[in-house]
């Protein structure tokens, strides 16, 4: 092993209670979202960190965007250290917000709890521990090699379990994602240390409506119920859809294996009358409208019009078979799914940090849901970007959430090793000729 790696080792080493100290300080702000909470503070204590290791910082509010107020400000921080000479950028995107703690905890999921080599906490995993080890990657590498040439950039962005809309999509839509800023981005997310997440699969939210005629509920053969038009949607996609999908493979190398093939969730369905009338009695009516909201994971394989056609055919077929069956349905949310190549200088770089640290080679794998990489790649353009964190992918959202602190420090030395190949290496030398023309 190069002594240049040795001296990159021994730096991360040396800053291990550091890193468990930042990962715990992170934890206990209390950054729920929805509704966006603590935004603010921990995007300003992530600066105030950065601005002492020489980096630039702004905080960059998503102003306009879902659920930003002056209560909840969508407020991103976004770092940048330059080096001695022109080069390579590479950038570590790590999300602030955390979802609900929900119940079931035996730690308070606030305290940042540090016991057993844990930090236990909501976010610990899922993914401020990989902000962490992101920051403290980068201090190390820059006390090694403190005249390295290019630029690294280091953000906490906001909203990412909501859909990242105040936060990468944002920034994404100010070139903050493009090249030239930007080269290569990392993204800290937890998939496990010796894994690379290439993307994830594609997404299409919709809303379906079935019409109906409202009627007295002891005279029902007067109205239509929708309620009753839905119940022939869902078991026609009982009988036809949910087999179909579950017949669909890909080469996509997807974890958990489950989401090696196609899915379907049925989100939500609200039909008839509401249940704001509780705790008085309802009135008895046929219901004029039913509508379902369906979540459908789709496969590179498959296109976004073969995916909405599948659900649409049976509704149209249902609207010629079934009296009086009417629909509408709405798009909430399109995402198609990414996958990284996986010659990409990020992908090697990486690859190189896994194989030094764990002695093998790394996993290639692909999210079963979406991060913040479809607005880098949409909106940014950018497709030399991945996920590699520290958490284990199935402890993000559960009670007594944590991140292992040997795990936080070996994917630390492998994120300073990739800034070391990006920035250095022989690989980045030839590559910067696009920048600064």
């Amino acid at each position: 092993m190069a002594p240049m790696n040795e001296r990159l080792f021994r730096a991360v080493d040396s800053r291990r209670d550091d890193l468990v100290a930042l990962a715990s300080d992170l934890i206990r702000f209390p950054t729920v979202n929805p509704p966006g909470e603590a935004y603010t503070p921990c995007a300003e204590y992530i600066a105030a960190r950065l601005v002492r290791h020489g980096f630039e910082t702004r905080l960059i509010r998503g102003e306009g965007t879902p659920g930003d107020n002056d209560r909840y400000p969508r407020t991103n921080v976004v770092a940048r250290r330059e080096g001695s000479k022109p080069g390579a950028v590479v950038h570590f995107n790590s999300h602030i917000d955390v979802v609900e703690a929900g119940e079931g905890w035996t730690v308070d999921p606030y305290a940042g709890t540090v016991k057993d080599g844990r930090v236990y906490g909501r976010g610990a995993c899922d993914m401020k521990g990989g902000l962490a080890a992101s920051i403290i990657a980068a201090e190390a590498f820059m006390d090694v090699f403190p005249d390295f040439p290019g630029a690294i950039e280091i953000s906490g962005t906001v909203d990412e379990e909501s859909g990242g809309f105040g936060g990468v999509a944002y920034l994404a839509r100010q070139g903050f994602f493009s090249r030239p800023r930007v080269d290569h981005v990392i993204i800290p997310e937890p998939l496990n240390k010796d894994r690379i997440c290439l993307g994830h699969r594609g997404v299409w939210w919709a809303e379906i409506e079935t019409k109906g005629s409202i009627a007295h509920g002891s005279m029902p053969f007067l109205g239509d119920s929708a309620i009753r038009h839905m119940g022939a949607v869902l078991h026609a996609f009982e009988e036809e859809l949910f087999p179909a999908l579950d017949r669909k493979r890909t080469e996509m190398p997807v974890v958990p294996e489950g989401a090696r093939r196609s899915t379907m969730n049925i989100n939500s369905i609200h039909g008839g009358q509401t249940e704001d009338h509780f705790p008085g009695l309802p009135s008895p009516n046929v219901a004029d409208s039913c509508r379902a909201v369906i979540d459908r994971r789709f496969l590179l394989e498959e296109s976004l019009d073969e995916v909405k056609g599948e659900v649409t055919s049976i509704l149209d077929r249902l609207k010629r078979e079934r009296p009086k069956f009417d629909y509408s349905i709405r798009d909430m949310m399109e995402v198609l799914p990414t996958m990284t190549e996986r010659d990409a200088p990020v992908v090697t770089a990486v690859a190189e940090g896994i194989r030094q640290i764990f002695g093998r080679e790394p996993d290639y794998v692909i999210s079963p849901g979406t991060y913040d990489q479809k607005h880098i790649a949409r909106i940014g353009h950018l497709h030399d970007c991945i996920a590699y964190g520290p958490g284990i992918l199935d402890l993000a959202h559960r009670p007594d959430e944590w991140v292992g602190i040997d795990d936080m420090v070996e994917s630390a030395k492998v994120m300073a090793i990739s800034l070391d190949a990006l920035l250095r290496g022989a690989r980045a030398e030839g590559h910067h000729h696009h920048h600064h023309g």
